[in-house]
């Protein structure tokens, strides 16, 4: 059981734009005074941290949760650091400056990529190349953590020349002399949030992620996927010694209304606006994404067809099509969604990223009516394991 003092709630800052329907034009702009609305009224709430996305459509991240951690006192910015499109010594120096900045709140999330359109649109020369991609990710991981820590991470290209700064030569990077000023607040260095669903996405994850994320499946596949990355944990410390010990995350939608017939109506609302034409397109457009995540939840939207896109008890996979990534809901009453949430944890989830349409008012709600409730459950069931 995940004890309830080690769980985290953070939700979503739609940099994309926002609103009450999804496959429409966004009703609001995301423009500076909207998201920092969304903010803090997050940190009202009670979430802990915020994601900020990457992608075409998004605004910059970074620039983003600079903003965000201005106009906050504790909310901690999750950004997107995209290896293949910024150098590892300048991300790392990035990370450190917005850690200090903040007040030690910055955390990481380390974006690979699965959208090969859209990494060729921004000049990566592996965007057909995923395993590429994550060999080049451990090496950029190697360097980042490196030149927080000033040591050899223990990547075999890495190599420590004390005050000379840190060095490293592989297949993707090559640095002499690394260092960074200033060095994070945080120690050893802000946490590393990282997802993907492929061999090669475990294989670096397990290695050099703090926290594994996965996008919200039934529970059971949640298991299974847990399971896997412990034991790619067991077989690290055989070979390598490590000790490490990774923390599990899940990014889901959440439609809470007070009856669950109110709620369904609320899920089938959000979709409501989208033309046909648009539903099929964006379907075929996420089925092709090489990442198995993305694969894995169009797999659940396609086989839950009949059932309306219900995959589990009060898990609802109708956004898949028209939003792809983490686009799964759980879609109830408060009591029902932090009853599910709730089951989350026991599996091993410790950090939950959590959104809802419209962002604003869904934080609010969220947090007013579900946060409380969960919190209480598993500090219950904390209890009465002791």
């Amino acid at each position: 059981m995940t004890e309830e003092a080690t769980v985290e709630f953070g939700w979503f800052i739609p940099t994309a734009g926002d609103g009450k329907y999804v496959g429409i034009q966004a009703e609001r702009a995301p423009d500076a005074t909207y998201l920092v609305q969304v903010a803090q009224a997050a940190e009202r709430s009670g979430y802990e941290f915020a994601l900020i996305p990457a992608g075409g459509d998004c605004l910059d991240a970074w620039l983003v949760g600079s903003w965000i951690a201005a106009h906050t006192t504790r909310l901690k910015p999750l950004v997107a650091m995209r290896p293949g499109l910024i150098a590892p010594v300048l991300a790392a120096r990035m990370g450190a400056t917005l850690d200090r900045l903040s007040g030690g709140r910055a955390q990481i999330n380390v974006v690979t990529g699965h959208y090969a359109a859209d990494l060729k649109a921004t000049g990566d020369p592996l965007h057909d190349n995923h395993d590429e991609r994550y060999e080049r990710t451990r090496e950029f991981l190697e360097i980042v953590k490196g030149v927080w820590e000033q040591e050899a991470p223990g990547g075999h290209h890495a190599r420590n020349e004390g005050s000379a700064g840190f060095c490293y030569e592989g297949k993707h990077y090559r640095v002499e002399g690394a260092v960074s000023r200033p060095q994070p607040i945080q120690s050893p260095h802000p946490p590393l949030y990282f997802g993907g669903s492929s061999e090669a996405a475990r294989q670096v994850a397990a290695e050099l992620a703090d926290v594994y994320l996965m996008w919200a499946e039934p529970l059971d596949w949640i298991r299974r996927q847990i399971a896997v990355m412990d034991e790619e944990q067991t077989r690290l410390h055989g070979t390598k010694g490590t000790g490490r010990k990774l923390r599990y995350g899940l990014r889901l939608q959440l439609i809470v209304r007070d009856t669950e017939e109110e709620a369904w109506d609320a899920a089938h609302e959000i979709i409501s606006q989208a033309p046909p034409e648009l539903l099929l397109a964006a379907e075929k457009y996420h089925a092709g994404s090489d990442a198995a995540n993305q694969r894995r939840q169009m797999e659940l939207y396609a086989s839950s067809r009949d059932s309306g896109h219900i995959i589990g008890p009060n898990l609802w996979s109708g956004l898949s099509a028209l939003r792809g990534g983490g686009a799964v809901a759980l879609v109830g009453t408060p009591e029902q969604v932090s009853d599910r949430l709730v089951e989350y944890a026991r599996a091993g989830i410790s950090s939950f990223i959590l959104s809802g349409y419209p962002h604003l008012e869904e934080a609010e709600r969220t947090g007013r009516l579900v946060l409380p409730l969960a919190r209480a459950k598993l500090h219950g069931a904390s209890m009465n394991n002791t």
